[in-house]
This record gives structure tokens, C-alpha cells and sequence, in this order.
């Protein structure tokens, strides 16, 4: 199928199947991205009332771009050693390293620059849709891929500069903290055909929602740690289980 043909988007239908690529991404990203919004507003107040400076939080949207890393970055800046903060990050992004394992039979036919650029704008809620359209032609996953990961980027740095500039005005009674449980959940309805992502969104949802008291926003951390660690078991579970048995022969 070339890039140009309809593009068969899974079980939604008629209407689905006869998308584009691009507009197949989009029609997937903009219900995921709607809940990321206002974790982007909690980040961008985050930013304000960090120890470092404002003009280096805000460079970790476009250079890091990972919300539970950059909201722990700019939390601990000011309170926490270097490596400290390092390690929390690099504990954070952990998942990562099971996405790429989960995604690189995909990138065996991707061209060099597209293996380059794509982990870039690798975030949660792209990994838990593009997981299932790991079966289509090259081109048209790249086409889906970058449309989705672009899109993504852009709303996630529109919306961190405006949680910097309305932030500090918005009423405390709003509630923001939850805006990372509200992400969670909506990538549970996009993971639930892959069950180890589909368990990490739904335990680190959960676990978040439980920590959310805790000073200095440590429940999205608890609840982003927690949530790795619970799909990493699930997998591993999963694995062990369908591996076929060793064959006994009788003697």
C-alpha cells in the first residue's frame, strides 16, 4: 500500500479505515492530548515557582519534552543535588527503554533519519496508539508516527508558556494536581489491547491519585515510578507464560 492509498486504521470501521495516514493521527491524538493540556498548565506553574531559572525550565518543553521528568526536574531544582535530580529523571524515563524494545521490530524498515528523530517526540500516549499500528506498511506508520509525535509537540509547548503566564492567576479550588491522573487514564483506553502498557497507565493513575497529597508534587513521581515497575512485572509475566515449554522426549 503506498502512502497515498486509504489507510486501514484498525476496528473503528468503515469510516475509519478510509483515513489518511495523517488524518488517522490526528483523529487518535486529539483525544489524549486534550487531558495532557492541563498537566501542561500544572508544569508551566511549576516553572514559575521553581528554584531554577525560569528561562532553563522552560527550555526543558522543547529540549527534554517528557512531563513527569520535567515537572520532577523543575519540583526538586533548588532542594536536590545534581544527581539527584538526574537519577530521578533517568528513573522516570526508565519506560522508555521498554518502549524501544516494544517498538524496534517496527524500525527495522524505517529509513536512518526517521530512527533518529522519532524517539524524540516519543511520549506515552504516542507509544500506547503506535503499538497498534505496528503491522502497517513502513510508510504509512512513518507518516502516522511523526504526524502524531509533531502534533503532540506543538500543543505540549503552546501550553506549558501558557501554565507560565495564567498559572499564578488560576483559582487553587481547580484542582490542577489531578491533570496527570486525568492523562493516565485516557492512555488506559488507548493501551487496553496491550496489556503491560494498559496496567502501567492504569497503576500509575491510580497510585498518583492516592499520592496527590504528598508535598512538592511526589505523587506524580510515585505514581510514574510505580506504574513502570508494574508494567515491566506484567510483561515479564506475560512472556514467561506464553513461551512455549521445552519439549521432554520420552525415552
Amino acid at each position: 500500500m503506498s502512502s497515498s492509498q486509504p489507510y486501514v486504521t484498525g476496528d473503528s470501521g468503515p469510516a475509519r479505515r478510509r483515513l489518511s495516514p495523517d488524518r488517522a493521527a490526528l483523529s487518535d491524538a486529539l483525544p489524549l492530548v486534550i487531558p495532557a493540556i492541563p498537566f501542561g498548565f500544572v508544569l508551566g506553574l511549576a516553572m514559575t515557582e521553581s528554584e531554577m531559572p525560569l528561562w532553563a525550565a522552560w527550555l526543558t518543553s522543547p529540549l527534554v519534552f517528557a512531563g513527569a521528568a520535567q515537572l520532577t526536574m523543575v519540583t526538586i531544582a533548588g532542594t536536590a543535588s545534581l544527581w539527584a535530580i538526574i537519577s530521578a529523571v533517568l528513573v522516570i524515563n526508565s519506560r522508555h527503554v521498554m518502549y524501544s524494545a516494544a517498538l524496534a521490530p517496527s524500525f527495522r524498515h524505517q529509513p536512518g533519519w526517521m530512527r533518529r528523530l522519532a524517539p524524540f517526540v516519543l511520549v506515552d500516549q504516542l507509544f500506547a496508539v503506535a503499538m497498534l499500528h505496528t503491522d502497517d506498511p513502513p510508510a504509512s506508520f512513518r507518516r502516522y508516527y511523526l504526524t502524531f509525535g509533531i502534533f503532540f509537540f506543538t500543543i505540549w509547548n503552546l501550553a506549558v508558556p501558557l501554565g507560565m503566564v495564567a498559572g499564578p492567576v488560576i483559582p487553587e479550588s481547580w484542582q490542577l494536581d489531578f491533570a496527570p491522573v486525568v492523562m493516565f487514564a485516557g492512555l488506559t483506553l488507548f493501551a487496553i489491547k496491550r496489556v503491560p502498557a494498559g496496567v502501567a497507565a492504569l497503576v500509575g493513575g491510580l497510585v498518583s491519585l492516592l499520592a496527590a497529597g504528598l508535598s512538592d508534587r511526589l505523587g506524580i513521581l510515585v505514581g510514574a515510578v510505580t506504574g513502570v515497575l508494574a508494567g515491566a512485572i506484567v510483561d515479564q509475566w506475560l512472556t514467561a507464560r506464553n513461551s512455549p515449554e521445552p519439549r521432554t522426549d520420552a525415552v
